[in-house]
């Protein structure tokens, strides 16, 4: 999704992932290939623990897991003090699952077909399986953080699927509800995404015996790179393709999802053009999306978009000052930088 190609609303021009962009990833990517070699072994060795019956469901979801971004922050997290354990091969593993348990249920919720250039869970299956399989890997997930001789781990990801969860709900109440969602939008998209990021880093650093200080820290690196990158989505769902996003587009506005240019753009349309706005999410039709992007283009949501993913990476940024040099602090940095230059690529130029 980050090296995704978009396509700008009023563009005629699609731009790739410059050369630097494409380094950057292969530098974030280097130093944790053999983490993240480990933590697909042990993924797919997950699978083959549920009845063989469901194994098939579980092959496909575990082994369709993008590019690990919840397990590379934990296995960069955890560079910042020392090298990363087999404690953080598993914890990474229990997030991967609790991650890929909320796409198996957004993807029904949404009637997604496509996620990550392959068929959902529910459009290989049908819904029953998929909502029944999502909630075995929350079950599965729980049960191997139990498994940690600290009862810590178990609270922190009960607590963190609570809050995912949480979030998901909230945002499905507001649906097609433009003021609820532009009062309640950051806070909605820290919950429902950036809480697993947030723990990704927090666990990283509590498996290192962290102090308290740089526990705080990460947890709030973790969250803000989270809000970010679900910012960055939200833009990629409305001015990308599904060639290039590898996932269904255009759900958002099927569902009445509100996301940021959306909101921004009824935030300041005129009253008439507020009104045609919220006929067209309420009564949606795909014929509607020209519509929508002129609207998002004549009052331009884009650059203000882009504006708060760079503020919340700005965030994250300070909140790496605590620490120490390290190969930990330079990859989290470089996954920082990462993100802002597929947000640049997106501008119009």
């Amino acid at each position: 999704m980050l090296a995704a190609e978009t396509k700008v609303a009023g563009s005629h021009s699609e731009r790739a992932p410059d050369t630097e962009s494409a380094c950057s990833w292969k530098k974030i990517m280097e130093p944790v290939e053999p983490f993240l070699a480990a933590v697909t072994e042990q993924l797919m060795r997950q699978a083959h623990d549920f009845d063989p019956q469901i194994v098939p469901y579980a092959e496909h979801a575990l082994n369709n897991s993008g590019k690990h971004l919840r397990p590379t922050l934990v296995a960069l997290a955890a560079s910042c003090f020392a090298r990363p354990t087999e404690a953080h091969v598993k914890v990474a593993v229990v997030i991967e699952m609790i991650h890929l348990a909320t796409l198996i249920h957004d993807d029904v919720m949404d009637e997604a077909e496509i996620r990550r250039s392959n068929p959902t869970v529910a459009a290989k299956w049908g819904n029953e399986i998929a909502v029944l399989f999502g909630d075995c890997l929350f079950a599965h997930a729980l049960t191997l953080a139990a498994s940690f001789p600290t009862t810590e781990v178990c609270r922190a990801v009960s607590l963190a699927t609570n809050t995912v969860c949480s979030g998901e709900i909230l945002q499905t109440q507001q649906r097609r509800n433009f003021p609820a969602a532009r009062r309640d939008y950051f806070r909605v998209i820290e919950m429902k995404t950036g809480e697993l990021f947030t723990l990704s880093c927090d666990l990283a650093a509590f498996l290192s015996e962290a102090s308290p200080a740089h526990r705080a820290a990460l947890r709030e690196f973790g969250a803000a790179v989270g809000t970010a990158y679900q910012v960055y989505d939200d833009c990629v769902d409305l001015f990308g393709t599904e060639a290039e996003a590898g996932k269904s587009l255009g759900t958002d506005l099927a569902k009445g999802k509100l996301t940021w240019p959306l909101l921004l753009a009824w935030e300041r349309a005129s009253a008439a053009d507020r009104r045609a706005l919220e006929q067209m999410i309420g009564r949606w039709d795909p014929q509607n999306l020209l519509a929508v992007n002129a609207l998002l283009a004549k009052y331009g949501t884009f650059e203000p978009s882009v504006g708060e993913i760079k503020r919340f990476l700005d965030q994250a940024r300070r909140a790496l000052r605590v620490f120490p040099e390290s190969s930990g602090r330079l990859g989290l940095g470089i996954l920082t930088d990462f993100l802002a230059q597929q947000t640049g690529a997106l501008v119009v130029q």
